[in-house]
């Protein structure tokens, strides 16, 4: 079993007491359990801790679209209710999955649907009758598994507790269903399956009705092709690194998603998936009324708002940096009741 020759600083005492009870004899875990311990172990899980992650203030680790304003919710709302097609909104629940705040994306703003709630990384997620579901950033924060390509095999990657701190560890060759026959030598692929198993486990609730996701990702030929580094990264303190073992339950790990992966466990639930487009398109197409009114509002001067429109559109910020995909279902087959499970789903073999 080979070792990275990476070792990063010993992480903490807590840390490093709940890696060796989930490790076990063998003291080593595949990066996708060091990743669900990392973000979401009750005790020293990143995710789990009750402090502000998002935004500019002190202390927090990345910017997104929810750290906008009311605006991100406003144009999400009209974009979502157009995407009804002349539903009527006041007979859909809103459930935003994932929120970061107890209130989501619409606290504060009307919305006009019937009702709208809230489900936090790690509080029970059940889901039944008429839904708007919408989700920012939630598929890219599961945990995912690593394989390197060389000397002909994937190799699968794991994670070591090591005298001179946490390291990268070769678990030996590996088969997988997903893998590709072949890659250049040393090729890097971060897989999100856990992101793949809980789009499932959301299609597979007895709802129907609108799913609105924002994330960034890629096709699985992209992922296998035009990634050779991997697509994983580690964000602390508004540095985006590559350091994916340093500061262990206190950064963010994240990959890209991926697009075809997520999309084809809706449609075999019944959901009719749109192709994915960039944030931008989408709010130009769906939320163009909202838009122009709100180009008139600020028209003149330059406010608060007129930059956090151009934080959400424009191409260099998260315009294109974002992509949405959206799916509807409009009946579910066979009935069924809702069957709460704890979000996010934790590591797959999927």
């Amino acid at each position: 079993m080979g070792s990275s020759a990476n070792s990063e600083p010993r992480p903490g005492a807590a840390f490093a007491a709940a890696f060796r009870e989930r490790a076990g004899p063998g003291g080593t875990l595949r990066f996708d359990e060091f990743g669900a311990l990392a973000l979401y172990d009750p005790a020293v899980g990143y995710y789990r801790r009750e402090r502000p992650r998002v935004g500019r203030g002190p202390g927090t680790d990345f910017f997104t679209a929810t750290s906008v304003g009311p605006l991100f919710g406003e144009l999400v709302a009209a974009a979502c209710q157009d995407l009804l097609a002349g539903r009527s909104a006041a007979d859909f629940t809103f459930v935003e999955i994932g929120a970061e705040t107890a209130g989501g994306i619409l606290a504060g703003v009307a919305h006009g649907f019937g009702a709208a709630r809230t489900v936090r990384l790690g509080e029970p997620l059940v889901l039944d009758g008429s839904c708007v579901v919408f989700a920012n950033e939630l598929f890219d924060a599961q945990p995912f598994r690593r394989w390197r390509f060389r000397a002909g095999a994937w190799r699968e990657l794991g994670v070591r507790l090591e005298a001179a701190g946490l390291a990268e560890v070769e678990l030996g060759a590996a088969a997988h269903p997903a893998l590709p026959v072949s890659a250049p030598e040393g090729y890097l692929l971060d897989a999100p399956l856990a992101a793949a198993a809980l789009a499932a486990a959301i299609a597979a609730q007895p709802w129907t009705g609108l799913l609105a996701t924002c994330d960034y990702g890629k096709s699985w030929r992209e992922l296998c092709e035009a990634t050779p580094g991997g697509t994983a990264r580690a964000y602390f303190r508004h540095r985006q690194s590559n350091a994916l073992l340093a500061h262990p339950g206190e950064q963010d790990l994240t990959c890209h998603v991926c697009w075809d992966w997520i999309a084809a466990e809706f449609s075999a639930r019944g959901f009719a998936a749109a192709p994915v487009c960039s944030q931008e398109a989408f709010f130009v197409r769906h939320a163009g009324e909202r838009l122009a009114e709100l180009a008139a509002a600020e028209a003149g001067r330059f406010s608060a708002r007129k930059l956090a429109l151009a934080q959400l559109l424009h191409p260099a910020h998260l315009g294109q940096k974002f992509q949405v995909l959206t799916a509807f279902r409009a009946n579910l087959e066979g009935g069924g009741r809702p069957t709460a499970f704890p979000l996010p789903a934790g590591p797959s073999d999927f």
